[in-house]
């Protein structure tokens, strides 16, 4: 396999020491929390405590200052264990990165270091019933007042976080004449009066990740809670959009890790399952296929990486972080079938674990824009757009 350059031996130090931390603190737990339909909160306060939180915030705001590969290992090991209740990704690496980048110094001080030790937990609520990849067609408004505040009314689904959120950030229509330029961000915490949590969704996979609807009924927000202040009012869409591709990225980065680990367990696995007499390894077919999977994930990883050293270097545009984001989780759901066929019908039983990832990896081709939206990005990019 081509060695990976991009981490040091700093990042592989924190990499032993947040694996030991999954295993004392997620592993033992995970298959209850599925049960659950969430992680257990106390988790949180934990991964806050050993600074596993917001790690790439300035220590002024309760980080560690440290560069986005600490949260890629983070990913990474938790994709590795199948791990996919434990919604740290989105807390530190997208809700957090708004504050730091549009928040101003108020709103820093106020939020970013709960976040950081985990007495906070943070959400973004972008979709709506009627509206999921298409931002523009979102219907939440919020209705400047007399006194400056806004009158928030609307509603969100499939809100990762959004059970145990305490912080979340809303997009909402607050010209909505205006399309898309109408759009603004809004920082609305739990007790805020007519801000309501619906029941914890029941999904295909990602089970033990507490996702929810979310209601706002004339939930009066302070003008101090809208994000960046008055300079970005009406302004969220441009936001959002410059945040896009590192999440995409972080959407990939889950996608290569998953599809490897169901490589090895699927390796192990034939390995040692006998049929007519021989290992399942023992069967050309058997052999092949995993040969397949294998170099599409070695290449996919290649791909990755280089997309990293882009984020890095702050020049990832996005149309080349919508490749990665569709290629790498069109190839997850295909390595999860294979693996899954692979198995037999241990595949098919959910204490195995490649029955979950397999459940698991069908939301990423859907969420963070679905693979036809990257796909209709990156032709756009390609002056193919349509008119």
């Amino acid at each position: 396999m081509i060695e990976r350059t991009l981490f040091t031996p700093d990042h592989d130090a924190f990499r032993d020491a947040f694996r030991r931390f999954v295993e004392k603190e997620v592993a033992p737990f995970h298959a209850q929390w599925e049960e659950d339909g969430h992680v257990d909160r106390e988790l949180w306060r934990k991964a806050g405590a050993n600074g596993y939180l917001c790690a790439t915030m300035p220590e002024g705001y309760g980080g560690a200052g440290a560069d986005k590969l600490y949260s890629v290992v983070q990913m990474e090991e938790l994709a590795r264990g199948g791990f996919s209740g434990v919604g740290f990704g989105l807390h530190s690496e997208i809700v957090a990165p708004y504050l730091l980048h549009y928040g101003s110094e108020e709103q820093k001080q106020r939020y970013l270091p709960r976040l950081a030790s985990g007495d906070m937990v943070g959400a973004i609520a972008m979709s709506e019933p009627a509206a999921g990849s298409d931002l523009q067609g979102i219907q939440s408004t919020a209705a400047r007042q007399a006194d400056g505040s806004f009158l928030l009314n609307g509603s969100k689904t499939f809100i990762t976080n959004g059970w145990h959120a305490d912080l979340v950030i809303v997009v909402a229509k607050t010209d909505p004449a205006a399309g898309a330029k109408g759009t603004s961000l809004l920082l609305v915490e739990r007790g805020m009066q007519g801000f309501e949590r619906g029941k914890r969704l029941k999904k295909l996979g990602l089970k033990a990740q507490d996702t929810s609807e979310l209601f706002f009924d004339n939930v009066r927000v302070p003008a101090d809670n809208l994000l960046g202040g008055a300079a970005l009012e009406n302004r969220g869409f441009v936001c959002l959009m410059e945040q896009l591709p590192w999440e995409r990225i972080q959407i990939a980065v889950t996608a290569v890790e998953a599809a490897q680990a169901a490589i090895d367990w699927t390796v192990q696995y034939v390995k040692d399952r006998r049929v007519f007499g021989q290992p399942v390894a023992a069967f050309q077919n058997t052999r092949y296929k995993l040969a397949e999977l294998q170099t599409e994930v070695q290449v996919a990883r290649v791909f990755v990486d280089k997309c990293l050293e882009l984020v890095l270097q702050d020049k990832l545009d996005t149309a080349t972080a919508s490749m990665a984001k569709y290629w790498t989780t069109d190839l997850q759901c295909k390595v999860m079938d294979e693996c899954v066929q692979l198995h037999g019908g241990y595949g098919y039983m959910w204490e195995v674990p490649i029955t979950r990832a397999y459940a698991d990896a069908r939301v990423q081709r859907i969420y963070g824009g679905t693979n036809e939206i990257m796909k209709e990005v990156i032709t756009r990019s390609m002056g193919l757009g349509a008119k």
